[in-house]
């Protein structure tokens, strides 16, 4: 019989191994390597090199499988990121807030360094003197405050107090007579869901109180290491780029970290001239509880756009209560004040720090303030400048080389 062709294995594995069958007369027969040990090192190419067989073509990068595989793959990660993200969005806030302050309290380490005083000094001084301001401002604050807040209570609920003035007033009268608010409001008490409800409210307020507390103590040491390793973080973060753009890079992030600095600076300062200036005000014209008002003034104050409109309103309807035109003279002080902190404090506070066009401000605050709520808000105007400064020194000569 003539000697059998060479076929190699994928030709094996194609073709299969044709045999003669015994007493067929010639006729030729596939042999199955399942079950013949010949059939099967022969279809498999076994030699010494391959004991198991020579391996077949590898499936290219374009082989429907690998690329489906590769897609599915890609998309299960990015799944699993944007779930990782939500799930820790919470802890990635503080994160962010703490880095936030961390570089805002950096330009008082660094004048403490140009002084003599060691970074690590530097750091602790700053801390301690945030901590003992906001320590000597609650013992200044708290006992005034709590006193003030307990008589407010007490005249709101007391018989000549300020629900019994609404209750006298001709036009609450009127609209009891037409809507019947006071019938409406007995029966809202009379409720028996309303202790169950008062319960899960006070319930709530308490998970409020704990969760606050946490994170303003988790905020706190955050700051305290960011504040310590700023250094080491930013000259991580610039090696990154380029070694032909790096000193490039690093005087773009300094301008960076200063802007945000005097952000933060500029911006507790205005909060505090507001808070100062309304309780000035308020001691001249005799409205009570006129430190817990310049307090609410100064906190609110803190929010971009409408926080010291909203602080302004609810201070000029406790002063009404003090009378007609006491409430008329706070609606007419804080109208011009604002006018003043828009238009001179402002602008000369924050000239240095932000250079944002005021239409870049009010839309970088609104996208922030959805996305974050307030605190969003208070790191939109930053971002924007920081975006700003990147588009006018890099893209813009960029595009005019064009």
């Amino acid at each position: 019989m003539p000697a059998e062709p060479h076929i190699d294995g994928e030709q094996r594995e194609e073709t299969g191994t044709l045999t003669e069958s015994p007493g067929s007369g010639g006729e030729v027969a596939a042999v199955d390597p399942v079950t013949d040990l010949e059939a099967r090192q022969r279809e498999a190419g076994v030699d010494a090199l391959f004991p198991f067989g020579r391996p077949g073509r590898p499936l290219t990068r374009g082989h429907p499988f690998i690329f489906g595989f590769w897609g599915a793959l890609g998309v299960l990660a990015a799944y699993m990121l944007v779930k990782a993200v939500g799930d820790a969005r919470d802890v990635i806030i503080l994160i962010i807030v703490s880095l936030f302050l961390a570089v805002g309290l950096n330009p008082a380490v660094e004048a403490l360094t140009r002084v003599g005083v060691g970074r690590r000094w530097g750091v602790l001084i700053v801390f301690l003197c945030l901590v003992g301001f906001f320590v000597g401002f609650g013992f200044a604050i708290v006992p005034p405050l709590t006193e003030q807040i307990t008589a407010f209570v007490n005249n709101l609920t007391s018989g000549n107090g300020y629900l019994e003035q609404l209750q006298n007033n001709p036009k609450l009268q009127d609209w009891d007579h037409r809507y019947h608010l006071l019938q409406r409001a007995r029966d809202a008490l009379q409720s028996k869901d309303l202790g169950k409800q008062a319960a899960n409210g006070i319930l709530g307020v308490g998970q409020v109180v704990i969760s606050g507390v946490f994170s303003t103590f988790t905020v706190l040491i955050l700051t305290l290491y960011f504040l310590g390793s700023l250094p080491s973080i930013t000259g991580f973060m610039y090696r990154l780029a380029p070694r032909s753009r790096r000193a490039r890079v690093a005087l773009l992030g300094d301008e960076i970290l200063s802007r945000i600095g005097g952000y933060v600076a500029g911006n507790v300062l205005i909060s505090i001239i507001a808070g100062v200036t309304s309780y000035i005000f308020l001691l001249i014209v005799n409205v009570p509880y006129a430190i817990a008002l310049a307090l609410l003034v100064a906190i609110t104050d803190l929010i971009p756009l409408i926080g010291a409109t909203i602080g302004a309103v609810l201070v000029t309807a406790i002063a009404f209560f003090s009378g007609f035109w006491i409430g008329i003279a706070s609606a007419i002080f804080f109208l011009i004040y604002q006018q003043v902190e828009n238009y001179v404090v402002q602008p000369r506070v924050m000239k240095k720090s932000v250079d944002v066009q005021p239409a870049v401000t009010v839309i970088a605050a609104l996208i922030g303030g959805a996305l974050l709520g307030m605190i969003g808000a208070l790191l939109a105007i930053p971002t924007a400048a920081a975006v700003a400064l990147i588009i006018r020194e890099v893209l813009m000569p960029r595009q005019e080389r064009v």
